[in-house]
This record gives C-alpha cells, structure tokens and sequence, in this order.
C-alpha cells in the first residue's frame, strides 16, 4: 500500500476521480466553465514564474481535478445543443434507434434507443423505450430504427424512502426520459446503416437460434447465455435468487472473474511461444486479440469492456515484467476507462470488479504465506481458498452497503465452481463457435447442457441452506467507509506488528466504534410519522426510535411480504411492529394527524390544524372540510382513485392548502 501511495498516477487518479464526483454531484462546471479555467491558466502562469515543487504538485492535482470535471460535462448530452429534449414539442414525430436490448419487464419489452431524429432536426441523447407486450409483436432488434410519435417523459424517483432509486440509475447510463408505446403505435423503417453493436447482435441472435434447437433446458440456456454471452435477460427471478444466496451470483455476470480465468488458461496454453524469436511479443498480440474477441462475442456490455481492458492492462504489465507491474496496469486501466466513461466510477460492477482484485493483489499472498503445504493438491486448494477469502474481503464492505446480506458458503461454492469455470468458459467457447457454423454434434451439446445442470443443482442445494445466509444486514456509508479503512491498517499491523501501525489499526478501530455509537444514537432518537405509497392500499408508519408501528389495512400475510417495509427497516436499522387496526387520530410531536376513509367521517370536536389523510377515495366535500378544520397540510395516499386525488389537488390550489400526493411525491415524512 504504502509503495502504490508514492506512485504518482495513483495521485492523478485520486483527484480525476474526486474532479468526476464534484462535477456529476454539485455540476460546478454549469455553473462557471470559463471561471474555473480562467483560475487554473492563471494558476498555470503563477507555476512557471515562481517554480516552486510543492506549487507544482499543487498544480498537478488540480488539472487532473479539473479533468475529470471536464469529461464528465463533456460527455452529459444534455449539454449539447442537439439534445432532443431541447426539440420537443406537445406533437413531435421522432425517430429512435435502438442500441441495446434490456431485461424485459412483467408487462413491457425494454430496450435503450437513441433518439436521432425529432421532426426535421438531427438530435442525440438516450431514451429507456418500454414496448407493451403483444403476442403479435417481434421483439425489436440493436439497430432498428422505428418511427412514432408518443411523448417522451420524465421517469418517476422512488416512491418509498431506501426504496430502489431508478430514475438515479438511469441517470447514471445517460438516460433521463422514457417512452411507453404498443405495437400499433410504432412504425418501423429501413435502417441507414449497421453498426459494431448491431452485427455482434446479429451473430449472438444466430447463436441463440442455434442453440435453441438442442435439448437445452430453459435455465441451462439461460445460464450459457450469461456465462458466455454477457446476456442475462432470459434468467428467472427464482435462479438469480438461488445464486445470490449461495454467493455465486458474479458467475452469472461476464467480469474480471471469468475474463481473468481466460488471461490464464490463454497465457498457459501459450507459453511455448516463448522459445521462439520475440514469441513473447506474439504471445501478447495473441492474448488481447482473443480478449478482445471475447468481449465482441459477449457483447461489449460495459461490464465486458471493463474487465477486458482491465485484463488487458495486466497482460501488458506482464509483458514488461517490472516490478509491481499489475497494480501500475490496474491502475491505468482504470484511469482510462474513467476518462473515456466518467460514469462507470458509480456503477456497482465497476467498483466491486476493481475492489475484488485489488484485495487479490494485496490481501491474498499476506493469507496464503502464513501456511505452505506440502502437499501439491492441498497447496492448490490453499491457494484457491486464499484467493476467495481476498476477493470476498475486497468487497465484503460494499456488498453489505448495497446487498445487505452476506452469503455464509461462498467460500464452499466458489472452492467448488471456480476450478471448474474455466472448462465450463473454454468448452463454452468451443460450443458457441460450433453452434454459430451449425456443427454442433448432440453427444456434445448434451454433455454440456448436463455440466450446466449440474452447476445448477448445485447452487441450489447451497441456496436452501438459509440458516448461512445472513440477510437485513443494516450498512451505511459511513461504516462501510471506516470498515475499508480497519482492513487496510488491520492487514498494515498484520503484516509489520510495529508501534506505528498498531496506533494506526487502533485508531480506526476506535472510528469505527464512534461510528456505531452515533448511529444507534441517532437511530434511538428519531421520531417520525411516514405516509407510505402503496397502491390501492394503506400503509402508515410511527416510528419512535428503534421501533416503527406499522398501521395498514392489508392481510397479515401480505403486509409482512412489503418491500417497502424491509427496505426502511434495513435503511434506517428499526424494528417494525405491525397494527391492523387503523386510528382516526394520531399524534406526533403534539401535531394532530386525521385519518378520513371511505366513510367519510371527520366532524371532531376541537381538532384544529391537523394534518388530514385522505384513504379509499371518500366522498367528502374537500372546500368545506377545508373552511371547518384549516389543515395545515392535506395527503393523499396510493390507496385513492387517481381520478379523486387530481381533483383535491385542483380544490388544495384553489383555496391555497398545501396538499401532497404519494402518487406524484412518493411517501410523506413528518419528523
């Protein structure tokens, strides 16, 4: 650690990183472009005259800072001034073209498109297109371009609080609106011309249609096509389940693990190359071309893209053979995936990817030297043991921060299923090709699809074994934070049991206990009333401290099922404690909260300035309740009519009453 801290494009990328957080988060550059370039060419000016090392570093900082503010501002389309959303009208006609297919939804195909046309002006910038689906409809092809003319709008945040953010990864992509059409709402035309994308589209379709027509079953396809093809559309809620309790679901996904077991399968198999006159040049070529060709075969997904050039960083540091040479390829990997997509920094695959071999790298050999087998066989499995334990400590901090659970047998199932991945990945390959030129003989694709079978059984004898699986793990940023820095100067005194170290593991025990005492503290302080969203239901929630009362009018068995329950109960680290029976009056923090249902009862004695609940659509006459009882606030909850809470919402503007819809703001909060 202590030798990459003094290795000076580390520093670069630190600070390109904290330059694309600045600008993706805070858009300092929308707000003084030409300010801040003024500030850095006169810092630039002020270097040369006074030429001193410390102001020089300074200045070095600050460009890389600036850079990644730059590409990030460069690379948002909606800067440009061809964006379509600048074009838009009430009656527009656009043309969009697809670039990628997604993972269809329970009622819509989705696809990402680019929209290339609106009306007569050539445009940029993405669109989520969701297709209603028809039996009569052939899902839409990378590169089909259809023509229509329904409205582009704004994709709906999260409803809930800790609620799955959407519109945020969306954002994330480069996508801000969406369109929702049927297939008579569409037309399609003639492209203009076939992109990269769009060909290995063609010959992934070819493939897929190939094997089709084998004995294959749905959920060994779905597999090959994910294990091999980068495409996870096909898999069933209920097999992506089994693999994540089991703590395998990075088998699922084309990334470092499986591109790394490639790298060296491909460099062992070539390593006769190197008695021959610069074999070890060729034997390089060799290897990013079939790396590269790969990842044309699994699609250029970004996951793909990611763990190739990563991959192919590393091999190059091997072809040098300087010292460190992986972690300085690590690292310029990594700077020049940011600087061509900034906005890969905040995708999850990206960040665990990287942790994963960095705790490889730094954490695997101080494990695996603290015993050395004898014994050939053990020595492997030793080593594949340690390998796990790295990368699971790599990532342990911010899976807990995204997933909330925590897989007891990974270790059991990747000692099972990582030697083996790489025959399942080479012979995948072999019957990718075989397929794709329709030579695939039976005896072998049954051989295959049995493997596959196998796999699965597997990791679902694992998945059942709930009593390992720790699940609702609550995890915040702060502790995921300090926990990377315990492991870090925890393996630092591990290593070197010095004074200086030990102070240093002590201090960042001791941050992460003040850590833990804040947040509970926190956590047993809070009070707050929360108006859930649910639709054609409701769920109202009192929280004191730990503990949140949950008041619903739903069945016992559905309500304890509600996502949006476990979610708050994991985000905010609670306890919740269901009541069936819903009260007319509740009371926070001396604020009445009136409850009117369907019946439509509200005539209290005394109740003044409450805030009203609105539930089941009642037929109140809203200007005179609003006249007798001066709400201070009125809420409307999902179990409404829509048709109902549009005409409160035009009566509350009418007579100046602040009124808020959890259909349109999501869930109420009062604190």
């Amino acid at each position: 650690m202590k030798k990459l801290l003094g290795y000076l494009p580390f520093h670069f990328l630190l600070f390109l990183i904290l330059g694309i957080c600045c600008q993706f988060f805070a858009d300092v550059l929308g707000f003084g472009i030409v300010t801040i370039l003024c500030i850095f060419f006169s810092l630039c000016i002020l270097s040369y005259f006074i030429r001193k090392k410390s102001l020089f570093i300074f200045m070095s900082w600050f460009a890389f800072f600036l850079l990644g503010m730059l590409v990030v501002y460069l690379g948002d389309e909606t800067k440009n001034e061809n964006y379509y959303e600048r074009f838009l009208t009430d009656s527009n006609t656009s043309i969009v073209k697809i670039i990628k297919v997604l993972k269809p939804g329970n009622y819509n195909y989705k696809y990402k498109a680019t929209v290339i046309q609106v009306d007569d002006c050539i445009t940029i910038g993405s669109v989520l297109l969701n297709v209603q689906k028809d039996s009569l409809l052939n899902t839409l092809k990378v590169d089909d371009e259809i023509l229509l003319k329904e409205e582009f709008i704004e994709i709906n945040t999260s409803l809930n609080p800790h609620q799955f953010d959407y519109k945020s990864y969306l954002a994330k992509q480069g996508i801000h609106r969406q369109v929702f059409i049927e297939h008579h709402e569409f037309l399609m035309i003639k492209s203009k011309s076939e992109s990269l994308l769009g060909i290995i589209y063609n010959i992934r379709t070819r493939i897929q249609k190939s094997l089709q027509s084998y004995h294959f079953s749905d959920d060994e396809l779905a597999v090959m096509n994910a294990l091999l093809l980068g495409q996870r559309q096909d898999i069933s809620k209920e097999l992506i389940d089994e693999y994540s309790k089991a703590g395998a679901i990075h088998i699922l996904a084309v990334s470092g693990l499986h591109v790394g077991i490639i790298l060296l399968i491909i460099s062992s198999l070539l390593k006769p190359l190197k008695r021959i006159k610069r074999g070890k040049f060729f034997k390089l070529i060799l290897i990013v071309l079939f790396l590269w060709f790969f990842a044309l075969l699994a699609g250029m997904s970004a996951s793909v893209v990611r763990a190739v050039t990563m991959f192919t960083a590393v091999a190059i540091g091997q072809f040098l053979n300087k010292r460190n040479a992986i972690e300085h390829s690590l690292i310029f990997s990594m700077f020049i995936l940011l600087l061509c997509k900034p906005l890969f920094l905040f995708e999850v695959g990206f960040q665990l990817s990287y942790l994963a071999v960095f705790g490889i790298i730094w954490i695997q050999p101080v494990i695996y030297n603290r015993w050395k087998p004898r014994f050939l066989l053990l020595d492997k499995a030793w080593q594949l043991i340690s390998v796990s334990i790295a990368a699971q400590l790599g990532v342990l901090p911010l899976s807990l921060f995204y997933f909330h659970q925590f897989p007891g047998l990974f270790l059991v199932s990747n000692l099972v299923i990582i030697p083996f991945l790489g025959f399942i990945l080479i012979g995948g390959i072999l019957i990718l090709a075989l397929a794709y030129l329709s030579i695939l003989p039976y005896f072998l694709a049954d051989f295959y699809g049995f493997i596959i079978s196998l796999l699965n059984s597997f990791i679902a004898f694992i998945a059942k074994q709930e009593e390992f699986l720790f699940t609702a793990i609550s995890f915040s940023g702060l502790k995921m934070m300090t926990t990377y820095l315990l492991l870090i100067f925890g393996f630092q005194f591990f290593i070197k049991t010095k004074s200086k170290q030990f102070l240093m593991f002590l201090g960042s025990i001791l941050l992460f206990q003040t850590i833990n005492i804040y947040e509970k503290y926190t956590t047993e302080s809070q009070q707050e009333f929360v108006v859930f969203h649910k639709s054609r239901n409701s769920i109202l929630g009192q929280r004191i401290g730990a503990e949140l009362f949950v008041y619903h009018d739903m069945d016992s068995l559905e309500i304890a099922k509600q996502n949006l329950l476990k979610n708050y109960k994991v985000g905010e680290n609670v306890q919740y404690k269901l009541r069936e029976q819903l009260p007319n009056v509740f009371y926070q923090n001396e604020q009445a909260i009136l409850l009117i249902d369907s019946l439509g009862i509200y005539d209290l004695v005394g109740l003044q300035n409450p805030i009203v609940i609105l539930q089941q659509s009642p037929k109140v006459n809203l200007e005179r309740l609003i006249a007798q009882l001066k709400p201070k606030q009125i809420i409307a909850d999902g179990s409404n009519y829509k048709s109902s809470v549009l005409l409160w919402q035009q009566t509350c503007l009418k007579t100046k009453t602040p009124f808020w819809s959890t259909y349109q703001n999501g869930a109420y909060i009062l604190k």
